[in-house]
């Protein structure tokens, strides 16, 4: 399925917008120490998920995303092996590549050399702007992960967004055909699992 650089539907783009707006200004409201901290309490939320993982799925957060890393830390102590996105070329979709994020890539954006081995993750930790109680996931907007989650659903990986608490909203998310659902949410506040 084809799935467009930009979302269609006006009320997404809105919603997108203020979300974003949403966690910014939650971010700014945070000493370093503070998120630190709660970004800690995640790792403690997610610690039973990344624990039982074989190949964790991460990335490297932008600016007003929360940090996977420290549960990430969690899972490498327990022997799991971790993979970021990594892209080859602007137009195709990314790969996880298991080893640390050292070069940067097409998005400016921290990734493992594209030498890297490719692996398929049981556990993603999704970054998101915003997630319902359904599962749907409203992303920056540029369709990466669009492209990916549904061949990652199709052999068995656990989909989990990971954010502020503020992130999951109490209202509905207009759901384009692409968007496949995710298993779960966590934040520094719990686990919520949706299916």
């Amino acid at each position: 399925m084809v799935v467009p650089s930009h979302p269609t539907t006006g009320d997404k783009l809105a919603l997108r917008r203020q979300a974003r707006q949403h966690r910014q200004a939650f971010v700014e409201a945070l000493d370093p120490e503070a998120k630190s901290l709660l970004e800690q309490q995640l790792a403690e939320r997610l610690k039973p998920l990344v624990s039982q993982s074989r190949i964790v799925g991460g990335y490297c957060p932008m600016p007003a995303e929360i940090s996977p890393i420290p549960a990430l830390d969690v899972a490498k102590a327990a022997g799991a092996v971790i993979a970021y996105p990594a892209f080859s070329s602007r137009h195709e979709p990314f790969r996880f590549l298991a080893g640390e994020p050292s070069l940067s890539g097409l998005w400016a954006t921290l990734e493992p050399p594209l030498t890297a081995p490719h692996v398929f993750p049981d556990l993603v930790l999704l970054p998101l702007v915003a997630i319902d109680r359904r599962g749907t996931r409203l992303g920056q907007g540029k369709g990466h992960y669009d492209r990916v989650v549904a061949d990652l659903k199709r052999n068995g990986t656990m989909l989990i967004g990971i954010g502020w608490a503020i992130q999951l909203i109490d209202g509905i998310i207009p759901a384009d055909p692409w968007d496949v659902p995710l298993d779960g949410f966590a934040s520094p506040d719990g686990l919520e699992m949706f299916r």
